[in-house]
């Protein structure tokens, strides 16, 4: 029996191929959506730090008051369709336009900290890695009941950083694999 994978098996040199422009979304909350507006700059890399400039990076979260969008608001034209996609680039970002998220119900009587909820696909990458994006120096983070599943030392791979000059522009590095390897839960 042959095991070589196919084309159906993994997402192969072909993922840029099929997202074509129109099936970008970068702009997941209109102006006129409640909330802190937020620019988010993934940065993919692999295991020795090199930019992956053939990764899809795809984003689901709730809205500033902790609600995620329905179906009728997730439609086009909608403020806030809380649903992001965006193939990186040949330095291995790709930028989201949104508003933080609130904070939601956790399991039991927990309350979960603002995140943004992460896929990623990529060449050699046969199932989709799942990760979440919490902001930096967030209060919430402390009681997070998922955040705290996470062993202390490896938490920092989950946080997005305000970047250098102070506005509204955050950074958050996916690293594949290596020192500093991002968090990905098994979904």
């Amino acid at each position: 029996m042959d095991l070589t994978p196919t084309p159906s098996q993994t997402v192969g040199p072909y993922l840029h191929l099929g997202l074509t422009d129109a099936g970008n979304i970068s702009r997941i909350a209109v102006d006129a959506a409640k909330g802190e507006r937020v620019w988010l700059t993934f940065r993919v890399l692999d295991g020795e730090g090199v930019p992956v400039p053939d990764a899809m990076i795809e984003l689901w979260q709730a809205d500033s008051e902790g609600n995620y969008a329905d179906q009728e608001s997730s439609e086009e034209g909608a403020v806030f369709g809380g649903f992001g996609r965006l193939a990186t680039a040949e330095d291995g970002s790709c930028t989201f336009e949104t508003i933080r998220p609130g904070c939601l119900p956790g399991p039991g009587e927990t309350v979960q900290a603002p995140h943004i909820n992460v896929s990623v696909l990529g060449r050699g990458i046969l199932k989709r890695l799942s990760t979440r994006v919490y902001f930096a120096e967030e209060p919430a983070n402390a009681a997070d009941p998922v955040l705290a599943l996470v062993p202390e030392n490896r938490r920092a791979t989950l946080l997005a950083r305000p970047d250098a000059a102070g506005t509204s522009n955050w950074i958050f590095d996916v690293r594949l694999r290596g020192e500093g390897e991002t968090v990905f839960f098994d979904v």
